[in-house]
This record gives C-alpha cells, structure tokens and sequence, in this order.
C-alpha cells in the first residue's frame, strides 16, 4: 500500500493487491464512508487505486493519511469471499446491436480471435462483467469479465470520433463510451441506452462494484428503441 500526493488538494491511494471482484466491492464500500469525512470534496475508487480529492480551507493531507492508514489496514484484512457471499451490488442490464452498420470493428475482432462473428457475438453477451473502474469520459465504465478469447490490444490509431452507445473491447476490458469522444477500443456494437446525462441525479447509473449484463437486440428494436443509425 502506498499514499501519495495528486496535485495540490488531492491524494491516491494505490493496493499491491491486484484487481479483482471483491476488491473493487471493498474500494466502493471504503469510498462509500470517506465521502462522509468533512472536507472531502470527491472520492473516486478504480481497480486498485483511489483517489481522494479534498478542500485545504477544511482538511489537512498529513491528517488524511493518518486517519486513512487504519481503514486502509483494516480494508485489507477483510476476506474477499465474504464479500462474494452477500453480494447486493446493482445489476445493469443493456441491450446491444451488433449489427455491421453499429460493429466496423467486428469482422477483425472475430477473425483475430480465430472465431465466427456469431461466436464472438455469444461470447460477449453470455459473459457477466463489473464496473471496475469509472474515468476517461463522464459515465466511460471499465467492465472486467471479458472473455479471455477475445482479449485484443487496443487499436493502433484510435478513432477520431466514436458514436455515443458503442461497446467496445481492449485488452481484458469491456466499456460502452458513453458520449461521442475519440477512442481506441474495438467497436463491437451499440446501444440505444442513455448512460449519461448530466442534468439528472445521479448523472451516470454506473457505481464501482455494479454488475452488468449485455442483451443482444437486432437493427429494428435498436432503431425503435431510439439509436442512431
């Protein structure tokens, strides 16, 4: 474990422990009662990292670290399975069009990964996945649960200009973008759901530790569903 200063008014715990399910559960949960600290602006838990972001007129990053080594000890004695036990992390479950016009990136994926398009295609929605992480873009969810198979480095050069609802693979990782942004994944296909709007509360449904789920829709529920062609 190590803490360590993140600019002027914000601190980033990094874990040995490597990512995981349960470790992701413990992060949220500890984000979760840190928020309550006065002071604390914003907490952002990732894969094995968090970042505390807090206001110096109120808090003192020395006193920070002292209060946060305790629970940081204690959060790494927790066991994982018991978390695994009585998981009531949220399930998300979100309708994808794999159609070529929304997948341009689909044909290469399933000929890198040695498979027919309709087993890439079963591959990805039958697997279950967590968000892990939250960053990039506002509502950008990193989903851990990808299938081995169809893990793929990212795109050489990245796209200038990715559609809002692309899902997309790189790497070990599943993520949906969920506003039009430049972007290297492989787009494997689209949803018509929205996954951020700033003007509601809470902005993105994602949280650190949700499940979720993918539904494969074809080209005409899509389009009724309110995607863009």
């Amino acid at each position: 474990m190590h803490i360590e200063p993140a600019g002027a008014c914000a601190l980033q715990v990094l874990l040995d422990e490597p990512p995981s399910a349960a470790l992701s559960a413990r992060l949220a949960a500890l984000a979760q009662q840190l928020r309550q600290w006065p002071g604390i602006v914003a907490v952002v838990p990732a894969w094995d990292s968090l970042l505390l972001h807090y206001d110096v007129m109120q808090a003192d990053y020395h006193q920070l670290v002292e209060r946060l080594c305790p629970l940081l000890s204690q959060l790494a004695a927790l066991e994982p399975q018991g978390a695994a036990e009585h998981d009531t992390a949220r399930e998300h479950c979100i309708a994808v069009c794999y159609d070529h016009r929304l997948a341009p990136d689909l044909p290469w994926l399933a000929d890198s990964c040695g498979l027919s398009e309709a087993e890439l295609i079963a591959k990805h929605h039958s697997a279950r996945y967590r968000v892990g992480a939250i960053g990039f873009a506002p509502g950008f969810a990193y989903l851990a649960g990808l299938d081995p198979q169809l893990a793929q480095p990212r795109r050489a050069t990245p796209r200038t200009q990715v559609p809002a609802g692309s899902v997309a693979v790189a790497e070990q990782q599943c993520a949906i973008y969920p506003q039009a942004s430049p972007g290297g994944w492989h787009l494997i296909g689209r949803t018509a759901q929205p996954l951020f709007d700033p003007s509601a509360q809470p902005p993105s449904p994602w949280q650190v530790g949700d499940r979720v789920r993918f539904v494969a829709i074809d080209y005409a529920t899509y389009l009724a569903q309110g995607g863009a062609p």
